[in-house]
């Protein structure tokens, strides 16, 4: 048995079966850590097998210490390489506040440099999220990172970055057979631009296993891991149990044939997918491990006949609303609470706020030009937010580059902030009117638009207009009616 390897870039060399630690979490729940030294062996068997490429993260219980452990006293561990993530809460975020974040990995983990460092972003209406990406660049290129990626973020919000400089290496995503969105602009834009994707939730939380096969639906408030918990509601979303018995009966099928197991089915159909360029599977360290079931991945492949019956019964499923990503971040929160209780305590408003003359609230984003040209970005008087004209800028800096899409989709994200800040939301938006400098550029802003405003339908103008900036490509301005509670 050879364990499949991609190269993901010059030096960093990956198993195509990634080993995730978020279970570590689940171990952990009681509060009590686990022996760091003694779950750090059990790493071993699976580097030794091939599988040397371990995902975790800074919230994944006490994961980075124990890897540190391994690290320490297994001279293999040297042949591994280890993925973390930083998901700070939302809210400003200094260059100090990224330092201390890496600094504190690489003490947990033991390393001088972290192989691949992913970075997850609760509200893209704040702009912190791309300060964090800029300064998580500079410690790359001061050598405390080898490569950066992102957990979870949209196809919008990856070009945003990827358009503004940011070398992003990989996008992890959930991309399962019961979730396809992975699937379609984001493979489209990861194809195109050279981002990897790296697929988690492949089993479902292992409901995506003949274990489950002609079996009566469990008791939903009983259900037992975090993992199990979460899919469920993916699950749910898809069409429920009886979807998941029709994708469980063909899944059946297949494996049969192949002489393979249901999981390694459908986790093989997500190993095959354009821009994947692995799938991240679950490790209960010291309690079980998959090592030989996951080997079989690498022992056969699909037909077409295969894909053909798959791609027959997804078509009966219900498709999982929205982008990937999206399950944390608006409604409905396909998380394990079904709500983002157990993530966060609270989302701050991203810009600042006071009292204007005649009842008027107004927002500062805190630009240059407000308080030089005397206006604000936003003003709320009753129940109306008025928006002023909102180009890609941030700070000093110029965002989304050239990429007529990418400033569209970060001037919209600013009109979401100053809705946020004066107590509204996008959806209650009821006018835009937009600017291009290009006219050639209509089309691309035009569909940007539809990405974020076509389930709200506002009423639009779009004109071209010689804008204020040589690099701004496109203007907003907005209102929105936000009745009283």
């Amino acid at each position: 048995m050879t364990v499949e390897r991609m190269t993901l870039a010059p030096g960093l060399d990956i198993s195509r079966v990634l080993t995730g630690l978020w279970q570590i979490a689940d171990l952990e729940r009681s509060r009590t850590p686990l022996d760091p030294v003694r779950t750090g062996t059990a790493m071993a068997p699976y580097v030794a097998a091939g599988f040397t490429t371990f995902d975790l993260a800074d919230h994944y219980g006490s994961a980075e210490d124990i890897v540190g452990a391994f690290r320490i006293s297994h001279p293999e561990s040297a042949s591994a390489r280890f993925f973390t993530k930083w998901v700070p809460k939302p809210g400003p975020v200094t260059r100090d506040d990224v330092r201390t974040a890496v600094d504190r990995a690489l003490l947990r983990m033991k390393a001088s440099r972290i192989d691949l460092l992913q970075f997850h972003a609760w509200n893209y209406a704040d702009p912190s999220w791309l300060d964090a990406l800029f300064h998580l660049d500079e410690l790359r290129r001061d050598g405390l990172i080898g490569h950066l990626g992102l957990t979870n973020f949209d196809t919008a919000h990856l070009r945003i970055a990827v358009a503004s400089g940011i070398p992003i290496l990989t996008n992890q995503v959930c991309f399962s057979l019961l979730d396809q969105r992975a699937a379609g602009r984001m493979t489209t834009y990861c194809r195109e631009h050279g981002v990897h994707l790296l697929a988690y939730g492949t089993v479902a939380g292992g409901w995506l296993s003949a274990k489950w096969l002609d079996k009566d639906e469990p008791d939903w408030e009983r259900t037992g891991t975090w993992s199990q918990m979460k899919y469920g509601r993916f699950l749910r979303a898809a069409g429920g149990w009886p979807a998941l018995q029709r994708l469980l009966t063909v899944l059946d099928c297949i494996a049969r044939r192949l002489g393979v197991s249901v999981t390694n089915v459908a986790t093989r159909y997500i190993l095959e997918q354009p821009a994947v360029a692995g799938i991240i599977i679950g490790a209960r360290l010291g309690e079980a491990d998959h090592i030989t079931d996951n080997a079989r991945l690498f022992e056969f492949s699909l037909t077409d006949a295969d894909r053909d019956e798959l791609q027959t019964v997804l078509a009966t499923l219900t498709p999982i609303p929205g982008d990937p990503g999206d399950e944390y971040r608006k409604p409905p929160f396909l998380t394990a609470s079904g709500d983002l209780s157990h993530h966060l305590d609270d989302v701050p408003s991203p810009y600042r706020t006071e009292p204007g003359t005649q009842g008027k609230t107004l927002c500062l984003s805190g630009t240059t030009w407000e308080s030089a040209a005397g206006f604000s970005r936003a003003v709320r008087i009753g129940d109306r937010i008025l928006i002023s004209g909102t180009t890609a800028t941030h700070g000093s800096r110029h965002i989304g580059g050239d990429d007529p899409a990418a400033q569209t989709h970060f001037a919209i994200d600013k009109l979401e902030g100053a809705l946020q800040s004066l107590g509204g939301r996008l959806d209650q938006t009821v006018r835009t009117r937009i600017y291009v400098r290009n006219l050639l550029d209509w089309e691309s802003v035009a569909r940007a638009h539809g990405e974020r405003f076509g389930a709200i339908r506002p009423a639009n103008t779009l004109v071209r207009a010689d804008l204020v900036g040589d690099d701004n490509l496109v203007e907003i301005e907005a209102e929105a009616v936000v009745p009283a509670a």
